[in-house]
């Protein structure tokens, strides 16, 4: 096996209430264009037999409001505590040159921005889950249908999710609101999420 992975799998976007994606095939997000980061805290894995446990990376992208157009700006965004062979076999990864559902999905990619290494991390505390890279910082709280403090979040079977149809989620997803403030400035973009969602992830290849 070339390379696994699982851990969490962290999505921010600017969508207002729930990304429309989530709910029906490849449906048209709220806006003109879909800001999203996604971002994977890698608890096991190994690519190459190079270990990436305990390793962060986010993928920012910048995509049309249906998705199936193509022409997605994308970026890639390392942990600098990354060690360099971590980081080349993390790239080599997201950029789909050893295949898997990231290959599946570089014929829609119309403009690679690059990768940056930059501090990053991520934090969980209750229902609140906090990626900060580099000045940005993106928070999300599991949304509380009830409105019980610490009750059961909104979860979701979410076929249709990008994260989910390329493999990258296990398809239950949680629902959460992203916190007021919330911000990350990367490529020339600037991400202003609304709403949130994290996950399980597996992968192999």
């Amino acid at each position: 096996m070339a390379w696994s992975m699982e851990g969490q799998l962290f999505e921010t976007c600017n969508c207002d209430l729930i990304c429309p994606c989530s709910a029906y095939p490849f449906a048209g997000a709220d806006y003109d264009r879909c800001l999203t980061v996604y971002g994977f805290r890698i608890d096991s894995g190994q690519i190459e037999g190079v270990d990436i446990a305990g390793t962060i990376m986010a993928v920012a992208f910048d995509a049309p409001k249906y998705f199936l157009e193509g022409n997605w700006r994308v970026g890639l965004l390392i942990d600098a505590a990354a060690s360099d062979e971590q980081a080349a076999k993390l790239t080599a990864l997201l950029s789909g040159e050893l295949g898997g559902p990231v290959a599946a999905l570089s014929g829609m990619i119309g403009e690679n921005l690059g990768v940056q290494r930059v501090p990053m991390q991520y934090s969980v505390e209750s229902g609140t889950r906090v990626l900060t890279v580099g000045d940005g910082r993106l928070a999300i709280t599991e949304l509380v249908p009830t409105g019980e403090k610490n009750g059961p979040p909104a979860r979701l079977t979410a076929k249709f999710n990008p994260a989910t149809a390329a493999g990258l989620s296990d398809g239950q997803i949680t629902m959460c609101k992203a916190e007021t403030g919330s911000h990350l400035d990367v490529f020339g973009i600037e991400f202003r999420p609304k709403v949130g969602l994290w996950a399980h992830f597996s992968l192999a290849g």
